[in-house]
Order: structure tokens, then C-alpha cells, then sequence
């Protein structure tokens, strides 16, 4: 159950990332704004489901050693995913550029869905 929120909370934080980029372009800054306080709340969900998912990990018995690190740079680059977020909602709503922001969004984002979708156990838990 766990896992599905997880999945949730952080399609939820895109999907809010897209509706932040678009109310800023669109000059709707008190829109915008309320949306990226939401996005935040959205963060909180993705780290608080995140850390009890990296507790499961942890308290497999029998995991091998190469899977727990795995874990760890799972997490790493879940965080910053988050980091990437919230900067490019940032620099958005002060109208600098965000073009090297996007593209570590990108990388962190495929590191962390090839990890946790392809590698890790859990994949999607029943």
C-alpha cells in the first residue's frame, strides 16, 4: 500500500510542477503561488512514504549488500528530484532561466524510476 502512495505523491508533484510552470507563464502569480505551496505539501507525502519504503528495505532479511546501496543512491536521487522541483518552481516565479534545472530533473528522475522500478524488490508492492 505503502508504494501505490508513494507512486501517487509523486505523479501528484509533477503534475503540480506543470500546473506552477504553466500559471507563471501565463502571468497568474497568486495562482502559481498557491499551487507551489500545495507542491510542497506534495514533497512532504513523497519524503515521509519514501523513508518508510527505505525503512522496508532496510529490514528485508537476507538483502544483499549491492541491493542496499542501490537503495541509498535510490533515495539520494529522489531527493533530488525533490531539489530539481522545487528550484525550477523557484527560479520560474523570479523569471531567471531554468533550461540546466530541467535537465537535471530529467536525469535524477530516470535514475530514481530505472532504480526503483527495474532493480529494487519492491517494485510495486501488492
Amino acid at each position: 500500500m505503502n508504494t501505490h502512495f508513494h507512486i501517487t505523491a509523486w505523479v501528484l508533484a509533477v503534475i503540480l510542477l506543470i500546473v506552477v510552470v504553466v500559471l507563471h507563464k501565463q502571468g497568474k502569480a497568486k495562482g502559481a503561488k498557491i499551487t507551489h505551496m500545495i507542491l510542497r505539501l506534495a514533497y512532504l507525502l513523497i519524503l515521509i512514504s519514501g523513508g518508510i519504503l527505505l525503512y522496508k528495505y532496510f529490514t528485508i532479511e537476507g538483502m544483499k549488500a549491492s541491493l542496499r546501496g542501490e537503495v541509498v543512491v535510490k533515495a539520494i536521487a529522489g531527493i533530488w528530484v525533490i531539489y530539481a522541483m522545487e528550484m525550477i518552481g523557484v527560479k520560474t516565479a523570479k523569471g531567471k532561466p531554468t533550461k540546466g534545472v530541467w535537465i537535471q530533473l530529467i536525469i535524477a528522475f530516470l535514475i530514481t524510476l530505472i532504480l526503483g522500478f527495474g532493480r529494487l524488490p519492491f517494485g510495486i508492492l501488492p
